[in-house]
Parts: C-alpha cells; structure tokens; sequence
C-alpha cells in the first residue's frame, strides 16, 4: 500500500504526535501494556503480562482535540480503530493511520450521499487508491456538513 512501516504501537503514536504538532491539535494517550491491559487479550489468564510467544503487547488510545473530533485505537495486532466524529472505521491498519489522519485533516475526507440505495458515506481517500467509507448512522456534524460534496 506504499505507506511507511510502522512496526510497533509506539511508532504509531510517535507518526500521531507529528501530525498533531503539525496541525496543532492537543493530544492525549493513554497505553495499555500487557496481555491482562489490552483489549483483546480476554482469553489471557489474570496476571499474565506476555504473549505465549514471550512478547508484551503494547496497545494506545489516542484522542485528538479540534474539529472534527477523532481517536484512534492502536491494537498489538498491527491494525487500529479510527473515529471520525462518532464514525468508526474499523480494522484500519497501523501503516495507514498517519495518512488516514493527513487526508481528515488535510481537506480530503468527505462526505458522500445517495438518493438510492439513501444514505450519507464519510469517505476517506488515502494516496494509492487506498479509500475508507463508513455509513453515518447519526445527523452530519458541523464539520461533516462543510465537507459534503
């Protein structure tokens, strides 16, 4: 997909904190370490910290100030959970979310509607033909409604 590689939730936050700085949004993270702290570690016992492969799993939450309001979940498991202004756009890989968040921010996302099938998609275009599209299920937010196009 031509993004660069982002081989550990840390450079995840790390490429994040860049695009906020650039933009200058407020940041906040919160991490949790540990096969009994990340979310999908269920099946892990109480009080195991690693993987049965002996590594510690490393997960973030990440929230960004300013409009639109967006957080980013960073999974161990090389993908992450995106929200756009109550959008979610699941299953995201880790590799992408620096440009995902540079076309939010960057005037690229949208929002696109139908007549038939009716519905409103909030699309985001990534360089390389790479595009997310997720129904809005609820009203367009401010922001949303000056991207429709």
């Amino acid at each position: 997909m031509g993004h660069p590689h982002l081989p550990t939730t840390e450079a995840a936050v790390t490429a994040i904190r860049e695009i906020a700085d650039e933009y200058r949004l407020e940041l906040t993270v919160t991490d949790d370490i540990g096969a009994d702290q990340t979310s999908r570690r269920t099946s892990s016992g109480a009080f195991t910290v690693l993987d049965a492969d002996g590594s510690l799993p490393h997960e973030a939450f990440v929230e960004l100030g300013g409009s639109p309001a967006v957080s980013v979940q960073i999974f161990p498991e090389d993908d992450a959970r995106i929200t756009v202004d109550s959008v979610t756009f699941p299953d995201v890989p880790r590799d992408s979310v620096p440009a995902f968040l540079l076309s939010v921010y960057g005037g690229l996302a949208h929002v696109k509607g139908r007549v038939f099938p009716p519905g409103q998609w909030l699309v985001v275009p990534l360089p390389g033909d790479e595009t997310y599209k997720e129904l809005i299920f609820r009203g367009l937010s401010p922001w949303m409604a000056r991207t429709f196009r």
